[in-house]
């Protein structure tokens, strides 16, 4: 699997790093306000919104990845490996896939009308253990 790799350098400020540890550190693929209650343990005066600052530089300079998944709150993933994520229908909780991530040349696929393939993203939906237990499907 290919690994992103960043793309600009930035200041690192104390901050930004305790965000980029912390959310390394969880697999659950947090939003910005799950994200920053675990930041408030180590930074307790960290606003949100100094939060949600930190996670866009981190994201454009590619050192996290943003995961737009079908149109809910966004969730913020530190692992840059190339994989996939499965996300419960019910309750929004997200997860890896382990399986292997396609290899995709965008050389070898043919461009419809002109477009440049810069990547792909393949979402997985269903139903998580918890949600089932409770009977929630």
């Amino acid at each position: 699997m290919k690994k992103m790799t960043p793309r600009t350098s930035q200041r690192q400020t104390r901050q930004r790093q305790i965000i980029l540890e912390e959310l390394r550190r969880s697999r659950e693929h947090p939003t910005a306000a799950e994200l920053h209650k675990v930041v408030r343990k180590r930074l307790p005066r960290i606003s949100l919104g100094t939060v949600y600052r930190n996670l866009e530089l981190l994201a454009s300079a590619g050192r996290i990845r943003k995961l737009p998944l079908s149109g809910e709150t966004m969730r913020y993933d530190g692992d840059l490996d190339s994989h996939y994520h499965i996300r419960c229908v019910e309750c929004g909780k997200i997860d890896d896939v382990e399986i292997p991530a396609l290899d995709i040349d965008s050389a070898v696929l043919d461009s419809p009308d002109g477009y440049e393939i810069l990547g792909h993203r393949l979402e997985f939906i269903g139903v998580c253990d918890s949600c089932r237990a409770r009977g929630r499907v």
